[in-house]
């Protein structure tokens, strides 16, 4: 085990399971000490099991789109040892044509992925500051940097992201915050099951890619763990692609998943 990030201790909400826990083991194998956040205590628990170091590893259930759970979250997590790296992991999506879009549903994801990293952010920044500076970094998506029609919700919260994190950035620099974000396309994880399950869509992601294959969950971590080490000690501000290039051309046809779930003339705009 590496000892690059020894005296490092990171958050990671949405770290029970894919893209989450992934970064939490890259982080733990260089030496930090990592908490994990979810709503699934069980999920968490299971998660943690599979560190090497279990007595290196704090589990905490909670719900990022409520501002008590993370205050009160972060707050137990730099109790610990000082917070000094937060991962802002937990989201959701959603998939509609806008006449059809759910306002209650609308609001879960931007309440989830925007909102969430926002919470996190805004009670992590603080501690990482008073240590003396470490990162923060956001799971972004090609969403919110190319169109994906019927799926406005989710591309306009990881748009928010990005310029979420850039303004951190700026603001937080001269406390030694660096703030980054990472943009995944397609990646093998449980909630993009259903993507890889159409071989229409799966193929047009594919088409989309200069690099045509899709993503691993350990290809989201590397560029995490970078953003969050000392590698990157004079990089903030970002939003680093990692899509195979997909974000070089344009964003996937989901009009299969519309036509199915809402029928032709909502999905070609007969309203």
């Amino acid at each position: 085990m590496s000892e690059l990030l020894s005296g490092r201790h990171a958050l990671i909400t949405g770290g029970g399971s894919g893209i989450g826990l992934a970064c939490a083991k890259k982080l733990a194998a260089d030496g930090a000490r990592v908490s994990l956040m979810g709503r699934n205590l069980d999920k968490l628990n299971a998660a943690a099991a599979e560190f090497a170091d279990p007595k290196r590893v704090h589990v905490f259930a909670g719900d990022v789109a409520q501002a008590e759970d993370v205050a009160g979250i972060v707050a137990e997590v730099d109790a610990i040892e000082p917070l000094t790296i937060a991962i802002a992991n937990a989201g959701t999506g959603d998939i509609a044509p806008l006449v059809a879009t759910d306002d209650a549903r609308w609001q879960q994801v931007l309440d989830t992925n925007l909102n969430g990293t926002y919470q996190l952010f805004k009670q992590a920044a603080a501690c990482i500051g008073r240590a003396g500076g470490g990162a923060m970094c956001a799971i972004s998506s090609i969403a919110g940097v190319r169109t994906h029609r019927f799926m406005h919700a989710y591309c306009v919260s990881k748009a928010g992201i990005d310029m979420l994190v850039r303004t951190c950035a700026d603001e937080l620099g001269t406390a030694g915050v660096r703030v980054n974000s990472v943009c995944p396309g397609l990646v093998d994880t449980e909630i993009a099951q259903g993507l890889f399950g159409s071989e229409e869509v799966l193929a047009d992601y594919l088409d989309c890619m200069p690099l045509a294959r899709t993503g691993v969950v350990d290809d989201i971590a590397n560029a995490v763990r970078f953003l969050c080490g000392p590698e990157s000690s004079w990089i903030t501000g970002v939003s680093l692609s990692v899509d195979g290039g997909h974000h070089l051309r344009r964003g996937p046809n989901y009009d299969s998943f519309s036509r199915a779930m809402f029928g032709d003339d909502l999905t070609e705009g007969k309203f």
